[in-house]
Formats: C-alpha cells, sequence, structure tokens
C-alpha cells in the first residue's frame, strides 16, 4: 500500500513539473538555471576555501612543532653539555640533575618527531586535497563561463524564435480567417479584382454598345451647332471666315486629335 501511495505520489509531482514547464517562460527558466550554476559555484568556492584553509593551519601548526623541536634539540644538547661539565668536575647532584634533564628533553624530541611525522602526513594530504580544490574551482569556473555564453546565445535564438513566431502567425492571419465575419486576405483581394474586371468590361461594353455610339452622333452635332454660333460672332465682330482667331484654331486642332482616339474606342 505504501509503495502503491509513492508511485502515485511520484506520479503527481511528474505530471505537476511536465505541466509546470510546458506553460514556463524558456527566458525564466534559463535564468533560474544560471542562478542555480552560479549558487553552486559558490557552495564549491567556499568548500575548496575551507580545503586550502586546513591545508594552510596544517602547513602552520607543522612548522611551529618543527621549531618546537629544534629549540628542544639545542636544549637537550645543552643539557648533556652540561652533565658532561658537570662529572668532569665531580659534581655528582649537578650530573644526576641535568642528565635527567637531557633526558626529558629526549623524550621531548621524541613525541615531537612522531608529531611532526604525522602532520607532515596531513600536510601532505592536505595539499593534495588543497590542489584538487583550486583544479575543481577552475574547471567549474571555466564550465560557468562557458555556460554565460550559451546564455546569451539562447537568449538571443529565443528572441530570433518569437519574432519568428509572429512573423508566421500574421503570415498565416493573411491566409486564414478570423471569425465568420471577417474574410481572408485572399478572399477581399479575390472581391476587388472580381469587381474591378467587371467594372473594366462594363465600360468597354458601354463604349461598343447603341447608346454610345448614339452619344457620339449627338456630341458631333453639338460640335457642329457650336461651329455654326461661332460663324455668326465672327460675323458681327468683322473677322473674316479664312482667318479664325486664336481659340478656334486651337480648338479645332484639339478636336482633330480625339477623332482618332474616339474612332479608335468605337471600333474596340
Amino acid at each position: 500500500m505504501i509503495k502503491l501511495i509513492r508511485r502515485w505520489w511520484k506520479y503527481m509531482v511528474a505530471r505537476a513539473s511536465g505541466d509546470f514547464n510546458s506553460r514556463a517562460d524558456p527566458k525564466i527558466q534559463l535564468e533560474q538555471a544560471i542562478m542555480e550554476a552560479q549558487e553552486q559555484h559558490r557552495q564549491l568556492k567556499e568548500q575548496a576555501a575551507n580545503v586550502i584553509a586546513h591545508q594552510k593551519q596544517t602547513e602552520i601548526k607543522l612548522n611551529r612543532v618543527m621549531e618546537d623541536y629544534e629549540k628542544v634539540s639545542a636544549n637537550a644538547r645543552q643539557a648533556v653539555m652540561m652533565a658532561d661539565d658537570a662529572q668532569k668536575k665531580a659534581d655528582q647532584d649537578k650530573f644526576v640533575q641535568y642528565t635527567q634533564t637531557a633526558e626529558s628533553f629526549a623524550n621531548r624530541m621524541i613525541a615531537l618527531e612522531r608529531e611532526i611525522e604525522d602532520l607532515k602526513s596531513l600536510h601532505l594530504q592536505a595539499s593534495q586535497a588543497s590542489d584538487k580544490a583550486k583544479l575543481a574551482v577552475n574547471q567549474n569556473s571555466a564550465l560557468l563561463q562557458k555556460k554565460l555564453g550559451e546564455q546569451k546565445k539562447l537568449l538571443s535564438q529565443l528572441d530570433q524564435a518569437k519574432m519568428q513566431e509572429q512573423l508566421n502567425k500574421a503570415t498565416a492571419s493573411l491566409s486564414e480567417q478570423v471569425g465568420q465575419d471577417v474574410p481572408s486576405f485572399e478572399e477581399v483581394r479575390a472581391k476587388v479584382e472580381e469587381r474591378y474586371a467587371r467594372a473594366k468590361g462594363a465600360a468597354e461594353l458601354a463604349e461598343s454598345s447603341m447608346e454610345g455610339r448614339m452619344l457620339e452622333v449627338e456630341q458631333a452635332s453639338l460640335n457642329v451647332e457650336a461651329q455654326s454660333r461661332l460663324s455668326e460672332i465672327r460675323a458681327q465682330l468683322g473677322i473674316e471666315a479664312g482667318q479664325p482667331d486664336t481659340t478656334e484654331s486651337m480648338l479645332g486642332q484639339a478636336q482633330a486629335a480625339q477623332v482618332p482616339a474616339e474612332g479608335e474606342g468605337t471600333t474596340a
């Protein structure tokens, strides 16, 4: 029963994590991953600092014990020399005292020698651990720098992906209907082209129809009547008919230029 509950709980956690990952912003997730990597690097540096500090402490203690050993060794030699001098002077009491003192220094030297050997072993181990810690920090620092570089690249790719997605969405909206009442771009263009074609065809049909020719004849009649009225005005003004004024000449040239165009339209 307990195993079934654990499996169910793991399944629910994995499902919730999957749903969250699918909805989460990749930019935020990327920043969180970098922050986590930086935190791990900080912790690694702290651990490495502790290892290096232990190596330094062992080194300091070893140096101090070696200094004590040198002092004890010098005192032991001095005690031996003083015992030898007392023996030469036949001073038995001082000889015994200095000999006992020399033995005490000798015992102290033996203890310090053992401690020095132990400290040397510890110092060697601490030095190796310190070197490994420094190497681990350097390697992790290089890895972190690589991740930071990849972060910039991924953020740039993410921005490009978002821009491309927006472009794809905008492009798709031109060929897809937004709603039931909103036509697509292609449908609107087809309607405009169809309406333009109909209007163009109607215009061409009007130009070639009977009504169009009747309007052309009516316009020609109006032009003849206008020319007659202009002749009367010239006679009243005393202008010779063989020397039309500049306005009449320009008007005749314009009408002559329009005749071929109208003829071409009618023929078409």
